[in-house]
């Protein structure tokens, strides 16, 4: 290490440059980056409900929609239908609006003499009472308008925008807001579906991008000033996380990738992370400037790079192993997030280890915080409680592993409660709007989310016919589905107006090809065929069920995707099983197996590192004591306090294992020194913790208020992550500082004890 702080020292200058220079660079690309709040972008393109979906909008024109509902007492008052047909009439000229679905454009099957009569389910507005109640009477008659477009109770009706695959969110929000201006009423209008949750993500995105980062570098400028009390221990520390953050939000245009949710985190993961290096060469500096001190400005800056270059690279080593092990999510955002923090946290790294050493050396030296030979009473609080800390491990080594061993089983009960959950709904809190317009289409018009099934063949042909009349009636009774459509059910209204109650084929599928043809041909006289082409394609080949979910949440949504998948299994005429519900459902499913797997081998890739570093397989087994309580402690919060396991929520072990693994090393390595140095174990536990012990406590509660802006954020999620996060960094100090010490006092491991 001596050679590299020569050589540091040598090129300070050029260090220097070039690292200004690199930050500018990457500063370039950052307005470059757009955002992504598409849901279905999450998952691989190679997923089948994903590869289903998009194959289900080809064949019939995207399953998408945008939802205006309106709501007052009583939805056929005539000014009510008057808005609502003047908002549907307009709402067709959007572009990207393939079709739109209301009162006005639903249609209402009658039969005459033999004939059908297809005319909307509202041709004319009622004016007297008499007619208003036989256009209710209708309605409730009409299986695909009664429960879906309109309430049953009718104080609501929707207006349906079914949409094209290449239309712009953003456009057609503020296309749908600008027509409900134009069209005034004392009706209370809102707006549901995906797009409209989309555009109010990303607009969230960019509030939380642009408050979060500035009040957590606030946050984190004070703590430093606390910490150091020094001006430089501000600044060198700062600039590091600032470069770092640049250089990684740099990289998100340049990989050609784009800003989810989860990426909200990063700017704020380094913050809290990456000046973790600089705070450890600081807190160093501050020791050996003491008053009477002979090193000149550049022998500080070796000798802080030649005691910490070791211990700091394998703190950042395990960091960036930690996130690294994020790739073992199949979630798009998680794995791309998992190589901007390591990249963002290599470049902190080298910045940290290179950078600040050559900033030091130009410095002239900074007047001493720490002085020798302090009486006791003038003690600052944390030197006291470390002393403390020192005492009691000393004391109580073997009270205290018990002690934390009976707490973890104890707490482990809360993991059995831990439920997963991707429903976009739960990013918002309860009284959020988005959240108050999906339960009123949950509970009154049959769901705004749908899973959709495809059977192929001759559509024409009554045995397929039946079977998808059949399906369609088995999917209705799941008590989770709101309503279904498929063209059988269109059918099967034919039958009732075309024959007597009581007949054979009253309600039913007629048994002949010929006479299925038949009922096409009587409505295509009266009605238009395209009417039926979100349920058939025109050479009746392919056929629709759509199952409108009535809740998604993903227990409930499981449970739906696993009876639909077994009503299906084995079955040749179905071709896909697809729908936005079902891509829900399996990101749920990914999400358990991404934690899973992330955490198992963050917990091995640290632990070998660990064996590397001390050059010992019980260094690693020792790491891996206290991380294992860590993310028991994190697991029973998430089960007690009723957080989900979610997008944002799976990414935490792995970030706790990377991070909190360095308070630990930290210590082991300094007590090794002081073990070294002739100290008894216990005396060298005080010394490590009174001494080093500084540093971690700022390391970690740099994590801390770091992570707390979190609890800001407008995403539920994002929220939870930063309570989660503060909760398990401050589990990883205390196993740092207490249980970590008991361990080496007990087990007196060999790799820690003084060579002979």
């Amino acid at each position: 290490m001596k050679s590299m702080a020569d050589l540091i020292i040598r090129f300070r200058l050029l260090i220097i440059v070039a690292f200004i220079a690199i930050t500018v660079i990457f500063a370039t690309q950052i307005p470059k980056a757009s955002i992504n709040s598409e849901m279905k972008l999450m998952l691989p393109s190679h997923l089948e409900s994903r590869i289903n979906t998009e194959k289900i909008d080809e064949l019939f024109g995207g399953t998408e929609m945008m939802m205006v509902i309106i709501r007052t007492d009583d939805v056929l008052n005539p000014e009510t239908l008057r808005r609502t047909r003047s908002i549907s009439r307009q709402m067709k000229r959007i572009k990207g609006v393939d079709k739109v679905l209301s009162l006005f454009e639903l249609k209402n099957i009658k039969g005459e003499e033999g004939a059908i009569i297809v005319n909307p389910v509202v041709k004319r507005i009622p004016r007297t009472d008499e007619q208003k109640e036989k256009l209710r009477k209708e309605i409730m008659e009409n299986d695909l308008v009664y429960g879906s477009a309109v309430s049953k109770d009718f104080t609501l009706t929707a207006i349906i925008a079914l949409l094209k695959t290449d239309v712009s969110d953003e456009y057609l929000l503020a296309e749908i807001e600008k027509l409900i201006e134009e069209n005034p009423g004392r009706e209370e209008i809102v707006i549901g579906g995906m797009p409209n949750i989309r555009v109010q993500i990303a607009t969230s995105i960019r509030r939380d991008m642009s408050r979060l980062l500035p009040l957590a570098l606030l946050i984190m400028l004070i703590f430093l000033f606390i910490c150091f009390k020094q001006l430089r221990g501000v600044i060198m520390p700062l600039v590091v996380v600032v470069m770092s953050i640049v250089v990684s939000m740099g990289l998100v245009h340049l990989f050609g990738w784009k800003i989810h949710i989860i990426t909200i985190i990063l700017p704020v993961f380094l913050i809290a992370v990456a000046n973790d290096y600089g705070i450890h060469l600081v807190a160093k500096y501050q020791e050996y400037n003491v008053e009477g001190n002979p090193y000149s400005r550049k022998e500080l800056a070796k000798k802080i790079f030649q005691s910490l270059g070791k211990p700091v690279l394998l703190t950042g080593l395990t960091t960036i192993a930690g996130m690294l092990c994020l790739l073992g999510h199949i979630i798009t955002p998680a794995r791309q997030l998992s190589i901007l923090a390591s990249l963002g946290i290599v470049f902190a790294l080298a910045a940290s280890l290179l950078f600040i050493p050559a900033v030091i050396s130009f410095l002239p030296r900074a007047k001493p915080i720490i002085r020798e030979n302090r009486k006791v009473m003038r003690k600052p609080l944390l030197e006291r409680l470390l002393h403390f800390f020192g005492s009691f491990v000393s004391r109580k080594p073997k009270a205290i592993i018990a002690g934390a061993l009976i707490f973890a089983v104890i707490a482990s009960a809360g993991i059995f409660f831990i439920v997963v959950d991707t429903d976009p709904n739960n990013y918002y809190s309860k009284d959020s709007p988005i959240v108050y317009v999906a339960n009123l289409i949950n509970k009154n018009l049959g769901g705004a989310q749908n899973i959709a099934v495809v059977l192929e063949g001759d559509i024409k042909d009554p045995r397929l016919m039946k079977k998808i009349d059949h399906l369609e009636r088995e999917i209705g009774e799941i008590p989770e589905v709101g309503n279904t459509t498929s063209i059988a059910r269109v059918i099967r209204m034919m039958s009732r107006v075309l024959n007597d109650k009581g007949e054979k084929w009253y309600d039913a599928i007629p048994d002949t090809r010929n006479a299925v043809a038949q009922y096409f041909e009587l409505y295509s006289m009266s009605g238009d065929p395209e009417d039926f082409e979100k349920m058939v394609d025109f050479p009746y080949e392919n056929a629709l069920i759509t199952a409108r979910i009535n809740s998604i949440s993903t227990a409930k949504l499981s449970r739906v995707r696993e009876q639909i998948e077994e009503m299906v299994k084995g079955d040749k005429d179905v071709r896909l099983v697809g729908g936005f519900a079902l891509i829900l459902s399996e990101l749920a499913r990914f999400i358990v197996n991404g934690q899973l797997l992330s955490l198992g081998l963050a917990i091995l890739i640290v632990g070998i590192l660990l064996m590397i570093l001390f050059r010992s397989i019980t260094a690693g087994l020792i790491s891996a004591v206290p991380l294992g309580l860590s993310v028991t402690v994190l697991f029973s919060l998430m089960g007690v306090f009723g957080i989900e396991l979610n997008i944002a929520t799976a990414m935490l072990s792995s970030i706790m294992i990377g991070v909190g693994i360095d308070y630990t090393i930290h210590f082991l390595w300094r007590y090794r020194e002081e073990r070294q140095n002739g100290l008894v174990p216990r005396e060298a536990v005080k010394k490590t913790l009174t001494t080093t012990g500084r540093g971690i406590v700022f390391n970690a509660f740099s994590v801390i208020m770091g992570f707390v802006v979190l609890l800001t954020s407008g995403f539920m999620p994002v929220r939870f992550f930063g309570f989660l996060v503060v909760v398990s960094i401050f589990a990883c100090l205390v196993g740092a500082l207490v249980f970590i010490p008991a361990l080496c006092l007990v087990l007196k491991p060999k790799f820690l004890e003084p060579k002979k």
